[in-house]
């Protein structure tokens, strides 16, 4: 019995989109907005790297690649991905939300997990983040930039779950 058999009583769910080379698909449904316009410096400042953010309306995150799991944090609030094409993201649900403590969040992976484009990561509780008094916008980093080829924000405005979102340059 598996990781998701246990958890839902089930079988794991199915994959969502497929993935393409070189791509990060949109992993959570909302409006993508210019990074500058995250409000928190450290990401709107592209300090740990470039990307995009989202104003989430969905709740759950997927897989935005094919990949590896590499980081869970345990206030449950960000999940770290390592592409099998070596593209490095951090997904930060809303800003300041570790100090929620992983209220409102529930991983659906754990590290190491190998996943595919549109495996559900985690599940986020959109009004629990607004009630705490926390942004719900989302950060989309890549923070291995500097080691991939130019990176460019794909999607623009409300975006559908695995659209493509970020794309380098072959």
């Amino acid at each position: 019995m598996g990781f998701f058999d246990k958890l839902f009583g089930g079988k794991a769910a199915e994959t969502k989109f497929k993935g393409e080379k070189m791509t990060v698909m949109m992993p959570l449904e909302g409006k993508v907005i210019p990074l500058e316009e995250l409000p928190d410096e450290t990401f709107a400042s592209a300090i740990l790297g470039g990307g995009c953010g989202i104003e989430p309306t969905g709740d759950t995150v997927y897989a935005p690649f094919d990949g590896t799991v590499t980081q869970v944090p345990e206030s449950l609030h960000a999940v770290g991905l390592m592409s099998d094409d070596n593209i490095e993201l951090l997904i930060h649900v809303g800003m300041d939300t570790v100090e929620m403590k992983g209220n409102g969040f529930t991983s659906l992976v754990k590290e190491g997990t190998k996943v595919k484009a549109g495996t559900p990561l985690l599940k986020v509780d959109l009004d629990a983040i607004r009630a705490a008094g926390h942004p719900t916008a989302t950060a989309i980093i890549v923070t291995n930039g500097d080691d991939l080829p130019e990176m460019s924000v794909a999607a623009a405005g409300d975006t559908a779950v695995g659209v493509p979102l970020l794309k380098f340059k072959a």
